[in-house]
């Protein structure tokens, strides 16, 4: 019973994530509302959030971030290679590093 709550929910989480991402630009709030939603079903029933699912998330604000939309993404040119995320609503910028796969 609980292996099947747990699927739906993550299967709910996915889809309103996605429905976000598509609404970002015609109807910020509705995309707002759906993450929020999603997030607020991982923490009812207690599922951690996909990496793919939660990278849509400012880290310190916790609101969601469309990329291209509200946020912004860079490559970083130092020696380390990075990604730069920025979100347009609080300003924070935090970075991803790219591992070298040779």
């Amino acid at each position: 019973m609980k292996q099947a709550v747990r699927k739906i929910a993550m299967e709910r989480m996915q889809i309103l994530i996605e429905n976000a991402i598509t609404n970002a630009r015609e109807n910020p709030e509705l995309s707002q509302r759906q993450a929020f939603l999603a997030r607020r079903i991982s923490t009812r029933h207690k599922i951690r959030m996909p990496y793919y699912l939660s990278m849509v998330f400012c880290k310190k604000c916790k609101s969601f971030i469309a990329p291209g939309i509200n946020s912004r993404f860079r490559v970083g040119r130092a020696s380390i290679k990075s990604i730069r995320i920025s979100c347009n609503l609080c300003g924070h910028t935090y970075r991803k590093i790219i591992s070298n796969a040779d």
